[in-house]
């Protein structure tokens, strides 16, 4: 039989529709200082809706934009979840390359197509609309429920931070809900239980006072960029592995039961070859192609920079050359260990006549969240329901900052429920999410609160 909720989420399917087109056709674009004001609305109107359900509600004044914050806490005893999202958008630009306005948005092919759709005004209502479904139905919630919704996502959220660290007690919660990724593929649903951290540098040599003649003094002068182009190429051995000194020394190795789930995603590297339009694919030996993206340590050259690059010749020997290179860290890695490795590495590489700088820009480490968690398999139990299919678990190469910080400031974990898809455009043009979806997932949220309030809770 099914749960009261999910008859009201089929009668209200269509001003569910409605009302995402409300939010979408507001411009909220953080970036561009001529939409303060839409981001100012676009805040407003999420509050709105919040306060409609009966959740006290605080939109927060910042140096930048609102933060809203809201809560329900009735649920006595039970686990409390802070659902965390954001409401600003990236740049609609190229607009020439939309097929409709931006915001505009306008249904076809199962999709609505606008800015924002999936990143990630689409999925944050998801779960406004299952606190809505269990509160209209059964009048309340079988959780307590914190929002969190933030609208400087898209520009480095500056002041989340100082945010969340004065307001600790406020923000407690037994696990934290984000709705920002994606599913593995088309009809199959995912729970990203791992992130991939980041260290990102800047290294700048020096050499001579300025550039010299490369035939009159080359061969004498140490040339900054032959030291670059040499202390890089050392950065990563023939098998792929980073030479940095101690670089591995606390890296978390994959279980055998990742190495099988992964094993059993039908991935295949032809068709990523084809997608990228490479020949080929490479990186550390003994590992697969989803192990190296997901769960393995990286060193990128991100920029390089150095001497002559106008048109034609100029013989010169250059006296600067820097480049820019990050490293994709995984758990139990940290930012500050891989500066020490590398400055120790580069360092012991230094051809005299050079001086050397490393600008450290930011860093923040790895996430893995067990697997063995209450809350994952009650995601798992929830996304079933809501999919009618059971989802798979993956990690994602990428970096989400703001899970370390709520790890390092909150100290519990977040679950990473993507409800959108790899080719839904977000930052691009004609970015969509797919309806169906959409309501599925507001399924799932709705089934999650059930599940997680089957739980015991300590905070509020």
């Amino acid at each position: 039989m099914p749960a009261p909720f999910e008859s009201y989420l089929t009668e209200h399917a269509a001003r569910f529709e409605d009302e995402l087109c409300q939010w979408l056709r507001i411009p909220s674009v953080s970036a561009i200082s001529a939409h303060r004001n839409d981001t100012r609305r676009a805040a407003a109107w999420v509050a709105g809706q919040l306060q409609a359900l009966g959740l006290q509600v605080e939109q927060v004044e910042t140096p930048g934009h609102p933060i809203i914050y809201a809560e329900w806490l009735g649920a006595l005893g039970a686990p409390t979840v802070l659902v965390y999202g954001h409401y600003d958008v990236q740049p609609a630009d190229p607009l020439d390359e939309w097929i409709t306005p931006p915001f505009e948005p306008a249904r076809r092919e199962g999709n609505i197509y606008a800015r924002g759709a999936t990143d990630d005004k689409g999925q944050v209502l998801t779960h406004v609309k299952a606190a809505e479904a269990w509160l209209r139905t059964a009048g309340k919630l079988p959780v307590n429920l914190k929002f969190l919704i933030e609208g400087e996502e898209e520009v480095g959220s500056e002041n989340l931070e100082p945010f969340v660290a004065a307001n600790r007690d406020k923000l407690a919660c037994d696990v934290i809900v984000i709705s920002d990724t994606a599913q593995y593929a088309p009809g199959k649903p995912a729970i990203t239980y791992g992130l991939r951290g980041i260290a990102y540098f800047e290294v700048k040599l020096r050499g001579p006072a300025k550039d010299l003649h490369s035939g009159i003094f080359g061969g004498a002068v140490s040339n900054p960029a032959n030291a670059l182009a040499k202390m890089l190429g050392g950065l990563v051995d023939e098998q792929g592995r980073i030479q940095v000194p101690g670089f591995y020394d606390h890296v978390v190795p994959l279980t055998p039961r990742e190495r099988e789930q992964f094993a059993a995603l039908n991935y295949d590297d032809a068709e990523l070859c084809k997608q990228l339009e490479v020949g080929g694919l490479s990186g550390e030996a003994g590992y697969s192609t989803l192990e190296r993206r997901w769960a393995r340590p990286t060193c990128d050259i991100n920029g390089l920079t150095s001497g002559y690059q106008g048109e034609g010749a100029k013989t010169v020997l250059p006296c600067r050359a820097s480049a820019k290179l990050s490293f994709r860290l995984v758990p139990n890695q940290t930012p500050a260990e891989v500066e020490r490795g590398l400055r120790t590495f580069l360092q012991s590489r230094l051809p005299p006549g050079v001086t050397m700088e490393i600008v450290a820009h930011h860093g923040a480490p790895g996430i893995l969240t067990p697997l063995e968690s209450p809350y994952m398999a009650a995601a798992e139990q929830a996304i079933a329901a809501g999919f009618g299919t059971p989802p798979v678990l993956v990690r994602e190469g990428g970096s989400i900052p703001i899970v370390s910080t709520f790890k390092e400031l909150l100290g519990v974990d977040t679950l990473l429920l993507g409800w959108g898809l790899n080719d839904d455009g977000a930052h691009g043009p004609n970015e969509k999410f797919c309806l169906a979806d959409y309501h599925r997932a507001i399924k799932s949220s709705a089934w999650l609160w059930e599940h997680i309030g089957r739980l015991k809770g300590a905070k509020k």
